[in-house]
């Protein structure tokens, strides 16, 4: 009962939960408790994790079947969760809409599962910020290369950023939009921007499935990163399970981001030589390979 008490409660976010179950609200908060925190010491680990090499070339492939982009593994992003913030250091946790959050940082794969996560910065931080302070930032050597050589250059797998990101030799982003963009600059970028509404499907999936990320909860806010570490890892069992969502849960997501609209993030202009130059073989190759696109950049 202990587990299907907890699942509920992040499931819903019921307010009345203890009525339902027959047990005090206190009850119920330990539940959940021991769960999430059950979870992030073990089973959390197998269900998100950095892809291997073989793992990466895979998502390489399966990405570039969908978007005509090589050398893709992930695509990354971040969301704000609703917290209730701390008396003290409440200002940190204050958004760029003014609510209080926490930055849950992604990196999905092209089925809309999670390989990596990070959600231990508060809401005043950019993007960029929650990326330095990621382990993924941290230990970026360490992810894999699977170097490939296109145009004549070399090219290792990367991950895709918005705007909002730096360009990395790893993370790769479109060209900052400009009356100045060559067609085939603009091209890249639209084929950029239609791959990366992937890992947005992911955030609303993630919070449609587990409606406790949807507004604030009633857990200590240093307990609210454990508990979206768990969301996030039973997103991916259910997504690996194939298991549906219901219509209702995303029509209750939807109404949810009309009250707590998610902060528009500052165009980051740091680069690297090689990040510049993968995404210069990339536009080559996408403009020589295939038809030049416009359109409405996402």
């Amino acid at each position: 009962m202990r587990v299907a008490v907890a699942l509920y409660k992040l499931d819903s976010c019921a307010e009345y939960l203890s009525n339902q179950f027959g047990i005090h609200k206190s009850t119920v908060k330990k539940f959940v408790y021991l769960f999430c925190k059950g979870m992030v010491q073990s089973p959390i680990k197998q269900l998100i994790k950095v892809p291997n090499e073989e793992e990466a070339l895979e998502l390489a492939r399966r990405f570039e079947a969908i978007s005509r982009i090589p050398q893709i593994m992930g695509l990354i992003d971040g969301t704000h969760i609703p917290v209730l913030p701390p008396r003290d250091g409440y200002k940190d946790f204050v958004n760029r809409k003014g609510w209080p959050s926490y930055v849950l940082q992604g990196v999905a794969d092209n089925k809309g599962c999670f390989w990596n996560i990070s959600c231990k910065m508060p809401g005043s931080a950019h993007d960029a910020t929650v990326l330095r302070q990621s382990e993924l930032f941290q230990k970026a050597h360490l992810l894999p290369k699977g170097v490939k050589n296109i145009e004549g250059e070399e090219v290792r797998l990367l991950v895709v950023g918005d705007p909002a990101y730096p360009l990395l030799d790893w993370l790769i982003k479109g060209y900052t939009n400009s009356p100045n963009l060559t067609p085939e600059q603009e091209s890249f970028n639209v084929y950029l921007s239609s791959l990366r509404v992937g890992v947005e499907m992911a955030f609303g999936k993630l919070k449609s499935r587990w409606r406790v990320l949807l507004k604030r909860s009633d857990f200590h806010f240093s307990f609210a990163p454990t508990m979206i570490a768990t969301c996030c890892a039973l997103h991916n069992f259910c997504e690996k399970q194939k298991d549906a969502i219901s219509t209702n849960w995303l029509e209750e997501f939807s109404q949810s981001s009309e009250i707590f609209h998610q902060p528009i993030q500052p165009v980051n202009v740091s680069t690297s030589n090689s990040g510049i130059n993968a995404r210069e073989v990339l536009t080559k190759y996408l403009a020589s390979q295939f038809p030049l696109r416009q359109g409405h950049l996402h």
